[in-house]
């Protein structure tokens, strides 16, 4: 534990939001655009590095599903390491820095050390995703709460899953899922979830080339078998309003077709000469 009388910099647990660039907090940007150090995850955007100074140190520490990572402890000692030679070292986390991403814990071993810290939250994929397909989380016709959980835990015996419960859920969330979606879908329906429930999954939220399918808890993981991670599971009534406003994918289309329409009329609208 360092003492207080020591010259030791401050760490920021920034949230780099869920996954677009324009989507962090201003508060976010500044903080990067005088960091020293940018200790990032796989999930928050690479490109958040250009705000960076030139001097400014970059230390990628992402895991992967099912490939050899970086451990935690790993993780924390490079927090605590880095404060005794630089002033501002930023923990860059995808989504927000308190929502599954471990901050938590990091924040206790800062705490532990006497570390000053402070958190900065950003856009959680849990909101952005819905919101990026055209999906309300809350609609009086459809859903009036929802909840929000985490794959990890669904085969994890330490964190028992209560399916009769989130069975009930009106709209349910399913972040870092993707790749037990079977053993989901299996387990809501067995807690008897409807079969015929609607289900979307965004792939890659607010990016270019996000995705977005539909179906139902039966039909789901069949339909989803071409998608990648990362993606987000929305469960409920309210994930078959994405047909009908989803604002995003249809954004690009739309505007070639005015744009042309504005040419079209241009091109055919005759020029009145003055008299």
């Amino acid at each position: 534990m360092f003492s207080n009388s020591m010259n030791i910099g401050k760490v920021y647990l920034v949230g780099a939001g869920p996954g677009n660039p324009d989507l962090i907090t201003i508060r976010g940007l500044k903080i990067l655009q005088k960091a020293d150090v940018v200790v990032y995850d796989r999930l928050a955007n690479p490109d958040l590095l250009m705000e960076t100074p030139a001097h400014t140190k970059h230390i990628f520490v992402g895991k992967t599903a099912g490939k050899p990572s970086i451990k935690q402890d790993q993780i924390n000692k490079i927090l605590v390491d880095m404060t005794l030679t630089n002033e501002t070292v930023v923990r860059l986390k995808g989504g927000d820095p308190l929502i599954f991403g471990r901050g938590g814990e990091e924040l206790l071993v800062l705490a532990s050390h006497n570390i000053p810290y402070e958190v900065i939250p950003g856009i959680s994929s849990a909101v952005a995703a819905p919101a990026y397909a055209g999906i309300p989380l809350t609609h009086r016709e459809f859903s009036s709460s929802f909840t929000v959980i985490t794959g990890h835990t669904v085969s994890d015996n330490n964190f028992p899953v209560d399916w009769k419960s989130l069975s009930k859920c009106e709209t349910l969330i399913i972040l870092m899922g993707f790749r037990k979606l079977p053993v989901i879908t299996k387990k809501l329906i067995h807690a008897g979830k409807p079969i015929s429930t609607p289900v979307a999954i965004i792939e890659k939220a607010t990016y270019k080339n996000q995705k977005v399918i539909y179906g139902s808890l039966l039909s789901i993981d069949h339909k989803a078998r071409k998608l990648a991670t990362p993606a987000t599971i929305i469960i409920g009534e309210i994930a078959k309003l994405g047909h009908r406003l989803a604002w995003f994918q249809n954004e690009d289309s739309t505007e070639i077709k005015n744009r042309n329409q504005r040419r079209s009329l241009k091109r055919h609208t005759p020029v009145l000469a003055h008299l």
